[in-house]
């Protein structure tokens, strides 16, 4: 099997050769799969995090939760432990600012932190993904940390990505964390498809 950093390669090669009107196109589509799950209706509180580089552009998920009314959250890395805090954000234009690897994230003075068992959803990022919830990260470990550390009953774990983001296996192993459900702009896959 290819290395895990292979697979980055290859699968960040073709995520990034879709030009911007294309990925917001495929973007409105994933948005709008998210919103119509039941795990997004049920959660009164979502993490979400701001996309970067040509990930799916999480703006226009990100502001229909802030106008729905919904708690929402967005993760910062803490550089020192290497761990995910979460913060709610109440303004997005005012309250946010470039964290770690330049990526928005929330001011620490301005939005207070938010305790794991609050959250009913965590939008979950990734390079690559299997139908079967397995999830190839930037290779930081940042969410497989993350996800480790929630506690029971654990929020639902959903992640988006572009169907080109889809392969039939990847190279995990027991420290990898797996998602609850996979939404692209054509499909949704669901691991626990009572509760998603």
């Amino acid at each position: 099997m290819t290395s895990k950093s292979d697979i980055r390669k290859q699968v960040l090669a073709r995520r990034d050769a879709l030009d911007a009107a294309e990925r917001l196109a495929l973007s409105a589509r994933i948005t709008a799969r998210l919103l119509g799950l039941d795990a997004y209706r049920a959660a009164r509180c979502v993490m979400a995090y701001m996309s970067f580089g040509g990930e799916f552009d999480t703006s226009q998920f990100v502001a229909q939760v802030h106008a729905s009314g919904r708690r929402l959250a967005l993760p910062r890395v803490d550089g020192a432990s290497r761990a995910i805090r979460i913060h709610e954000v109440r303004d997005l234009q005012r309250e946010l600012a470039a964290g770690v690897w330049g990526i928005r994230e929330p001011r620490v003075d301005l939005c207070p932190e938010v305790p794991a068992s609050e959250v009913g959803l965590v939008l979950v990022p990734g390079v690559a993904f299997t139908r079967r919830g397995e999830r190839l990260g930037y290779g930081g470990g940042y969410y497989d940390g993350f996800i480790r550390g929630l506690g029971s009953p654990r929020p639902a774990l959903v992640a988006a990505a572009f169907s080109l983001q889809i392969l039939p296996e990847l190279p995990v192993s027991g420290r990898d964390q797996k998602v609850d459900c996979l939404v692209t702009e054509d499909a949704e896959y669901k691991l626990e498809p009572d509760q998603l």
